[in-house]
C-alpha cells in the first residue's frame, strides 16, 4: 500500500484503489504510526498524540479498540502488529510520502553540494510534488513533527530555487521568492536568492534595494545586522560582479562519494544536538577530512541556519596565523585603515551573534593554538559550533570525540572498486581485492592509492607487492606511533614504485608550502625541464596538478618525502632566493597597468613567500629586509598589512638598532611595517613611527621603492614638501613623480591653496595614466571629482568618479570602492537626488564594513545623516551622526571625519532652532579641527559658526575665513550656499563684502573666538 500524510491522509492499494481508514481517531492513529513506519511506537506516545495532555479514563483500552478497527480497515494489505513495547504498522518507510520526501530532499541537497544542479532541481521538484496540503492535518494537535516537516519543505523550496538559479533562472523566480519572503520575512537565504534572481533578470538596482529591506527588517525585528554571507553577496553586486551562488556551505566540492561512514555521520549529527565542539580523531589516512566535509555538507538548515565554513590549517606553520585563516575562509578582508587590528578581535567581532559551523581541518601540528582559539570562540560566540579534525584531541572541556577507525571489510572493497573504475573503466572486481584491502588495514588513503595503481598493474601484481611490503613493516620499529606504521606502509609502497629521479624530485618538492609552479620547481629544485617527471608524479598520485597550473603534494606524502631529503638547508636557501627574486620582479609591475596578474600570482604564492620570509629572517636578515620591502606594496594593496606587523617586528629585532649598509630604505620600510594603527597611543608605537620617519628623511638619494611615501604619509602626516624641498626623494621615475604630485596635491589642499592642489592632482593623474596604475588613477580621480563637486560641476564630478570606480572594481578593493561611492553619493546629494544619494551612502558603508574600515563606515553614515538633515529628518540625522562618531579611530587621518560629524550635530541643532546646543557642538569641532591638518574640515566649522554667530559682521568674517581655508568658494555645496544666503540677508552688500574679505585674510586666525 501507499500512504500519504503530507496533506489529508490518503491510502491506496498498489493498484491505486483508495482505502478509507475511518473517522478522525483512526486517521490520527494511522498518521502517528506512519511517522515511524516499520518501527514500534510506544503506546504512551500514541495516547498522547490522540488525546493530548488530558487523556480519558481507560485510554489504553480505547487505544486497543482503535487499533483493532484500524487493522480491519487495512487488512489484508498492511498488518498492524502489537507488542509489550507498543504498536507498529508493517510497511516500509518508502511507502509513506513523508519518508520519500525526506529521502529526496537529502539526495537533492547532496546533488546541489556536488554541483549537479539539474539532478538537484529535478529531485527537489519531485519531492515537493508529494505535498497535497499542510503536513499531518489529521492529528488533533499540531506536534513538533509538523513544524519540522514544514520547515524542511521550505528548505527544499529554497534548495530547488538554488539549483534553478545555478541553471540560469532569474526573473521567473522573483514572484515566488517575494511570496515566500512575505511569509518568512526573516529568512536571509530567501533575501539572497531574491537578490540573485533580480540581478540575473537584469534588475540590479532592485537587487540592491532588497538588501536594504533585509537589513532594515533584521534590525527592526531582531536587532541584528545581515550575516557575513548576505553582506558578501551584497558586496559582489556593488562591485558589479555577476550574482553567483552564495558559498553555502563554504566547503570544498567533492568529486567522489563518501563510502562506509554512515555510523560516524549519525554520531556526529547526534553529538551536535548537545555539544558545540566535536573532534574527529584518528591516524592519518583514515579520511577525517573527507568525513568532516560530508558531515558539514549535511548541516540541515531547517534545524540550524548555520553558516558552514571550511578552514584548512595544513598549510599553516604558525599558530598565530589561525585567526587569519578563519577570517579568510569567512571572506572577512582586512581594510587599509584597520591594518594591524588584532585578528582574533576581528574574528570575535565577525562571529558575534552569528550562528556558524567552523570546520577546522588538520589541527594536529598546531594543536595548542587551535585549542586556545576554539575555546575562545566557543566561550565568546554562543552561536558558533566547531567540527575539528586532528590526530589528537584538542583537550577542551565539553569536547566530544568521534574516533574515525579504518573501514570494515565490505566498505573497504566498495571504496576500492569505485576508485579503481575511475582509472580502469569497466573493472568488475577481482578475487584478490578483499585481500588487498585487508593488507592495507582498511585505510581509505591507502586503498585509494592502491586502486590508482591499477592504471599500470594488474590485481595480482598489486596484491603481491602489498603483501611483501607489509610483512617487512610489521616487524619494524614498534616505538613509532601506529599512524606512522600503517600509513608509512602505504606511502612507502607507493614510493617504491618511483624511479630514483622521481623520488629525488618528490623529496625536493617538499620545500614548497602550498604548491609550486613549473617555473619555481625548475629554479628551486635544480632539475632542468622537469615537465616529464612532474607528469609522472601526477600520474602516480604523488602530486596534484591544480587547474591554475600549480603542482601540490598531499601533506602526508610531503611529510614522508621530507624525511629522506638531504641538503635541506641549501634547498631552503634556493627556495628563499627564488621567491625573493619573484617578489622583486613583481614589485614594479604592481605599479603598472599589468598589476592584476601579478597581484594574483603573489596571492597564490603567499605560503611560499611567508616561508621564505621566516627562513631569511633566521639565516640572512639582509635578504629578509629586501624581501619584506619588495612585498610591502603587495601587502598594502591586498589589505594584509596586519599579518606583516609581527614578522616585521621579529625581523627588526634580529637586525638590531641600525640599518645594514646600503639597506636604509629597506630597514625604514621594515620599521614602518611594525606600526599598528590600533596602538597609536602606545609610546613604543610612536617611537617606531618616529624612527621610520627619520630614516626615510635621512636618505640622500631617490627611493628605489617609491610606494614607501604612502606609508610615510599615513604614519607621519601629509606634509611631503617643506620649504620647497621634498622630505622624501622619489627620483625621476614616472610613478614616483606621480605619487609626489599626489602628495603635493593633498598638501596644497590642506594648506588652502585649491587651484594649486587641483593642478597637482591633475598632473598626478596624467602621470599615473602613463603608468597604467589603477590605484594611482583612482586616488587622483577622487579628489578631482571633489573639486568639480564643490564648484557645482556635478556632471563632470560624476564622470571623474565613475572612472575611478571602474579602476578600483578591477582591483577588487572594497575600501577604495567605498571611498568613491561615498564621493559619488555626495555629488548626488548636492544636486538634490537624495534617494539615490542615500542608496550610495548605504552601499559605501556596507563595503567599508566588509573591509573593517571603521572611519570609512563613519564617513558614509555621516552622509546618511546629511541626507536626513537636508530633507528635514533631524532626529534621524542626529542618530546617524552620533553612531558614526563612535566609529572614528584615534589617528590623524580620522580627526577630520570626527570634526565633520561634530559639525553635522551642530547643524542639526541649528536646524531645530537650538542655537546654544549648536554652538556647543561647533566649539568642540573647532577645538578638534585646530589640531588637524585637514583645513577643509576647519572650513566647514567656520561656515557652521557663521550660521549661529550673533553679530552679522562676525558671521560674514567666518564665511570669508571658510573660503580662505578652502582656497576657493564652494557654490556646489548646499550647506555653504545656505550659510551665505543667511548671512547676506542680515547685512548690506558693502558691509558683507568688507567683513568677508577681512575673514578671508584672517583664515584660521579668525577661528580664535566666537
Amino acid at each position: 500500500m501507499r500512504f500519504g500524510i503530507l496533506g489529508p491522509l490518503d491510502i491506496r492499494t498498489d493498484d491505486g484503489t483508495p482505502v478509507d481508514p475511518g473517522g478522525p481517531r483512526p486517521r490520527a492513529l494511522l498518521t502517528l504510526l506512519l511517522l515511524d513506519a516499520g518501527r514500534t511506537v510506544p503506546a504512551a506516545r500514541l495516547i498522547d498524540g490522540l488525546y493530548g495532555s488530558g487523556p480519558p479514563a481507560g485510554a489504553a483500552n480505547a487505544l486497543q479498540s482503535q487499533i483493532s478497527r484500524l487493522r480491519g480497515r487495512l487488512a489484508p494489505h498492511t498488518p498492524v502488529e502489537g507488542s509489550g513495547a507498543g504498536y507498529r504498522v508493517v510497511t516500509p518507510p518508502e511507502s509513506v510520502d513523508s519518508h520519500v520526501f525526506e529521502r529526496l530532499c537529502r539526495e537533492g541537497r547532496a546533488a546541489l553540494a556536488a554541483g549537479d544542479h539539474a539532478r538537484a532541481a529535478a529531485g527537489l521538484r519531485e519531492a515537493l510534488a508529494l505535498w497535497r496540503g499542510p503536513a499531518l492535518p489529521d492529528l488533533p494537535e499540531e506536534p513538533a513533527e509538523t513544524a519540522r516537516l514544514t520547515e524542511l519543505r521550505l528548505t527544499a523550496v529554497q534548495d530547488r530555487i538554488e539549483a534553478e538559479l545555478a541553471l540560469g533562472g532569474g526573473a521567473e523566480l522573483v514572484p515566488e521568492l517575494r511570496g515566500l519572503l512575505s511569509a518568512h520575512p526573516l529568512s536571509e537565504r530567501l533575501y539572497g536568492q531574491l537578490m540573485r534572481a533580480l540581478h540575473a533578470g537584469g534588475r540590479p538596482a532592485e537587487a540592491l534595494t532588497v538588501y536594504e529591506e533585509a537589513r532594515r527588517t533584521l534590525a527592526e525585528q531582531l536587532g541584528a545586522d545581515p550575516s557575513p554571507e548576505l553582506s558578501a553577496l551584497h558586496g559582489e553586486l556593488l562591485r558589479g560582479h555577476p550574482a553567483t551562488a552564495p558559498r553555502r556551505p563554504r566547503l570544498p566540492a567533492q568529486l567522489t562519494r563518501c563510502v562506509g561512514r554512515d555510523a560516524e555521520l549519525e554520531r556526529i549529527t547526534a553529538l551536535f544536538a548537545d555539544a558545540r565542539l566535536v573532534t574527529l580523531t584518528g591516524p592519518g589516512g583514515t579520511g577525517k577530512t573527507r568525513l568532516a566535509i560530508e558531515a558539514a555538507s549535511r548541516c540541515d538548515p531547517s534545524v540550524s541556519p548555520a553558516d558552514v565554513c571550511f578552514v584548512e590549517l595544513a598549510p599553516l606553520t604558525d599558530g598565530g596565523q589561525i585567526p587569519y585563516a578563519v577570517l579568510t575562509a569567512l571572506g572577512v578582508r582586512e581594510g587599509f585603515r584597520t591594518a594591524g587590528v588584532d585578528a582574533t578581535e576581528r574574528l570575535l567581532t565577525a562571529l558575534e551573534d552569528r550562528e556558524a559551523l567552523l570546520v577546522l581541518d588538520n589541527c594536529e601540528h598546531l594543536v595548542d593554538a587551535a585549542a586556545a582559539l576554539a575555546a575562545l570562540l566557543l566561550g565568546a560566540c554562543r552561536g558558533v559550533r566547531i567540527l575539528a579534525t586532528s590526530r589528537e584531541s584538542l583537550g577542551i572541556t565539553g569536547e566530544a570525540l568521534v574516533p574515525v577507525p579504518p573501514l570494515s571489510p565490505r566498505p573497504s572493497v566498495e571504496l576500492f572498486l569505485e576508485r579503481a573504475r575511475a582509472v580502469r573503466p569497466g573493472f568488475d572486481g577481482h578475487a584478490r581485492v578483499p585481500e588487498i584491502c585487508a593488507a592495507l588495514d582498511g585505510l581509505p588513503l591507502a586503498i585509494e592509492l592502491a586502486a590508482a595503481r591499477l592504471r599500470t598493474l594488474g590485481p595480482d601484481e598489486l596484491a603481491d607487492r602489498l603483501d611483501d611490503r607489509f610483512r617487512l613493516l610489521s616487524r619494524g620499529d614498534r616505538s613509532k606511533a601506529p599512524r606512522h606504521r600503517t600509513l608509512r606502509a602505504v606511502v612507502e609502497w607507493s614510493w617504491e614504485l618511483l624511479d630514483e629521479e622521481e623520488r629525488e624530485l618528490a623529496r625536493r618538492l617538499t620545500v614548497f608550502t602550498g604548491g609550486a609552479t613549473l617555473e619555481a620547481v625548475e629554479a628551486v629544485c635544480g632539475v632542468p625541464h622537469p615537465e616529464d617527471l612532474l607528469a609522472s608524479l601526477v600520474e602516480k598520485s604523488l602530486l596534484e596538478h591544480l587547474p591554475e597550473g600549480r603542482y601540490r603534494m598531499l601533506e602526508t606524502l610531503r611529510a614522508f618525502a621530507a624525511e629522506g631529503l638531504t641538503g635541506r638547508d641549501g634547498l631552503r636557501d634556493a627556495h628563499a632566493a627564488y621567491f625573493l627574486g619573484l617578489a622583486e620582479r613583481a614589485e614594479p609591475h604592481l605599479r603598472t597597468g599589468g598589476q592584476l596578474p601579478w597581484l594574483a600570482r603573489l596571492s597564490a604564492e603567499l605560503g611560499n613567500l611567508d616561508a621564505a620570509q621566516r627562513h631569511l629572517t633566521e639565516t640572512d636578515p639582509r635578504e629578509a629586509l629586501r624581501l619584506m620591502a619588495a612585498l610591502t606594496w603587495f601587502h598594502w594593496l591586498r589589505g594584509l598589512h596586519g599579518e606583516q606587523v609581527p614578522r616585521a617586528r621579529a625581523l627588526l629585532a634580529t637586525v638590531g638598532e641600525e640599518p645594514p649598509e646600503g639597506l636604509t630604505e629597506e630597514y625604514a620600510l621594515c620599521a614602518m611595517n611594525t606600526v599598528s594603527w590600533d596602538e597609536a597611543d602606545d609610546p613604543a608605537e610612536a617611537g617606531r613611527a618616529a624612527r621610520a620617519s627619520a630614516l626615510m628623511e635621512s636618505l640622500d638619494r631617490p627611493l628605489r621603492l617609491p610606494f614607501a611615501v604612502v606609508l610615510h604619509s599615513v604614519i607621519c602626516g601629509p606634509v611631503l614638501v617643506a620649504d620647497g624641498v621634498p622630505r622624501v626623494q622619489v627620483g625621476k621615475a614616472p610613478w614616483g613623480l606621480a605619487l609626489l604630485d599626489m602628495g603635493i596635491g593633498y598638501q596644497e589642499l590642506f594648506a588652502g591653496r585649491a587651484a594649486e592642489a587641483e593642478a597637482a592632482f591633475t598632473r598626478s593623474l596624467e602621470r599615473f595614466r602613463a603608468t597604467g596604475d589603477r590605484w594611482g588613477m583612482a586616488n587622483c580621480l577622487d579628489p578631482l571629482g571633489a573639486f568639480a563637486n564643490r564648484r557645482g560641476a556635478y556632471d563632470q564630478a560624476l564622470e571623474l568618479l565613475d572612472e575611478g570606480l571602474a579602476h578600483v572594481r578591477e582591483l577588487e578593493a572594497p575600501e577604495e570602492t567605498a571611498d568613491l561611492l561615498r564621493s559619488r553619493a555626495l555629488v548626488l546629494l548636492h544636486r538634490g537626488e537624495t534617494e539615490e544619494a542615500a542608496t550610495h551612502f548605504t552601499h559605501s558603508a556596507a563595503l567599508a564594513r566588509t573591509a573593517g574600515a571603521g572611519d570609512k563606515v563613519a564617513s558614509a553614515r555621516r552622509g546618511l545623516g546629511d541626507v536626513a538633515r537636508l530633507t528635514g529628518d533631524t532626529a534621524r540625522a542626529r542618530v546617524e551622526y552620533e553612531n558614526a562618531l563612535r566609529l572614528c579611530a584615534g589617528n590623524w587621518f580620522s580627526t577630520g571625519e570626527s570634526v565633520r560629524l561634530l559639525v553635522g550635530l551642530g547643524r542639526t541643532s541649528a536646524a531645530e532652532g537650538d542655537a546654544e546646543t549648536a554652538a556647543d557642538w561647533l566649539e568642540q569641532a573647532r577645538v578638534l579641527a585646530l589640531d588637524s591638518p585637514d583645513v577643509l574640515a576647519l572650513a566647514e566649522v567656520a561656515e557652521s559658526l557663521a550660521v549661529v554667530a550673533r553679530a552679522p559682521e562676525r558671521a560674514a568674517e567666518l564665511l570669508g575665513a571658510a573660503t580662505g581655508l578652502r582656497g576657493a568658494p564652494a557654490p556646489g555645496d548646499p550647506d555653504a550656499a545656505r550659510a551665505e544666503r543667511s548671512v547676506r540677508a542680515r547685512l548690506a552688500p558693502e558691509a558683507y563684502a568688507r567683513a568677508f574679505e577681512r575673514g578671508r585674510g584672517l583664515r584660521a586666525a579668525a577661528m580664535g573666538a566666537r
